[in-house]
């Protein structure tokens, strides 16, 4: 559009047009060019600042720290020789941009050692999600790095540099692939090694692109003379390595929408076949790569016609082609055989621990009847001292007259000299009746003079 019209009949675009320009903040072009070509060299500081760089970003990696692994890509230095690449090729700067790729190559060779030589002595090598995500790499990826390189370049190519370039680390994460890479390497896993510097490359290729674009746009100054064929050869090849690249992210990129559709899909679908015919849905496992989906079921024992009619279901949430897997888990009917016979099995237990109860007060009884003797005297010599010994003991009374044996307790007193009146005796026997709470009782007396074998005035009952 003539400049004119824009100044006169359009100034509302001419307004936009000044919001957007970025040459107006635009820094010396020979500020620019020692500020890129600074950092592009791999030595002395920057170097100890990668090798540190690439320990903390391996450790957060390790250990599965995404703060960690931020701290890492914050202070990295691997953009600089990137951006010089980029920058050198815009402007036909070949010995610069041998020397960005010079050092660019001895930085990505450098963290692959160190990373590998840590991943190789640390005791864990397990792959966590901060690792894993670094190995699949798709066209979202691209645009990332195309973005984020964008703005890294317009941050570098201005007066006000801002806190753009930290930023723009985190964003393109050059650090974390790398080391992805290197625990490929000393695990063995090439998948991870090859996955993970697909993804470091596509990075580098497209924030050097970015640079590319931007160092164009703003038209820095070419310091080489460049004849046009040789410009030409240079865009092809540039053309060429970054189709190369894109292909295959493209084809990642459509792989990931995929599973993520399907994942959508078939979740929609469980929640929709939770319940059928008294079968509960008690657990779901969807695999977006294998496009399956495995079933558990618990309740009655689902027949092949409703097996059928959950699969029908699957075509309208366009799971057409999905494998449904089923599982049975315990039928409700199991269920309460299983609760009856534990309530059964409750009530035996029971009932053993019942009788082992009583046997055990049996057996206390018995132990506790032994010593009835010694409870008889101490508590007898109380109101006769006269008694010094007690002999109890329980035995059988037969008797012609009854078939049947009567139980009897049998107790032996001893006196010493003074003897022991009739009047006594009735009193003592009608106290241990009383005491022992039974009418079977037979009371002995013996004198000190006399052993046990032998009674003289023996009694039996009242009766002497």
């Amino acid at each position: 559009m003539p400049k004119y019209l824009t100044m006169t009949k359009f100034p509302l675009i001419q307004k936009i047009l000044n919001y957007i320009d970025l040459t107006t903040d635009l820094d010396d072009f020979g500020v620019i060019h020692k500020t890129i070509e600074k950092d592009i060299i791999f030595k002395g500081t920057n170097l100890w600042i990668l090798v540190f760089a690439i320990i903390v970003a391996s450790i957060g990696l390790n250990i599965n720290s995404t703060a960690v692994i931020i701290g890492a890509m914050l202070i990295s230095p691997l953009m600089g020789p990137i951006n010089g690449m980029g920058y050198s090729l815009a402007t036909y700067n070949f010995p610069l941009f041998r020397k960005a790729v010079k050092n660019f190559t001895f930085a990505v060779v450098a963290g692959l050692i160190a990373s590998t030589i840590y991943f190789s002595i640390s005791p864990i090598s397990t792959a966590h999600s901060e690792l894993l995500s670094r190995t699949d790499p798709t066209i979202y990826d691209v645009l990332i790095a195309l973005f984020g390189g964008l703005a890294g370049i317009v941050a570098i190519s201005s007066k006000q540099k801002g806190n753009v370039i930290p930023g723009v680390a985190i964003a393109t994460a050059l650090m974390p692939p790398l080391c992805t890479a290197g625990f490929g390497l000393a695990t063995g896993q090439f998948y991870y090694f090859f996955g993970a510097f697909y993804l470091f490359t596509i990075n580098t290729a497209f924030i050097a692109l970015s640079a590319i674009i931007i160092s164009q746009i703003l038209k820095f100054p070419i310091r080489s003379i460049v004849d046009d064929a040789q410009k030409n050869k240079i865009n092809r090849w540039i053309s060429i390595i970054i189709t190369a690249i894109v292909i295959p992210s493209i084809y990642f990129g459509y792989a990931l929408v995929e599973k993520e559709k399907f994942s959508g899909n078939a979740t929609e679908y469980v929640n929709n076949i939770s319940v059928i015919d008294g079968n509960y849905l008690l657990k779901s496992e969807i695999n977006p790569v294998k496009k399956s989906i495995t079933l558990l079921y618990g309740g009655p024992y689902l027949s092949e016609a409703q097996k059928m009619n959950i699969k029908e279901k699957a075509k309208y949430f366009s799971l057409g082609k999905a494998h449904i897997i089923f599982q049975q888990g315990l039928s409700f009917d199991v269920i309460a055989r299983k609760n009856t016979e534990l309530e059964n099995l409750k009530g035996e237990l029971n009932r053993v621990n019942l009788l082992l109860q009583e046997k055990n007060e049996q057996i206390d009884s018995l132990k506790k009847r032994n010593y009835r003797g010694r409870m008889v005297l101490d508590e007898i010599k109380i109101l006769y001292p006269e008694i010094i010994s007690c002999t109890y003991g329980e035995s059988l009374l037969f008797n012609d007259s009854i078939s049947k044996p009567d139980n009897v307790e049998i107790i032996i007193l001893s006196a010493n000299k003074k003897k022991l009146r009739i009047s006594d005796k009735k009193k003592i026997e009608d106290w241990l009746k009383i005491r022992l709470k039974s009418n079977s009782i037979r009371v002995y007396y013996e004198n000190k003079e006399n052993r046990p074998s032998r009674f003289k005035n023996a009694r039996i009952g009242t009766n002497e």
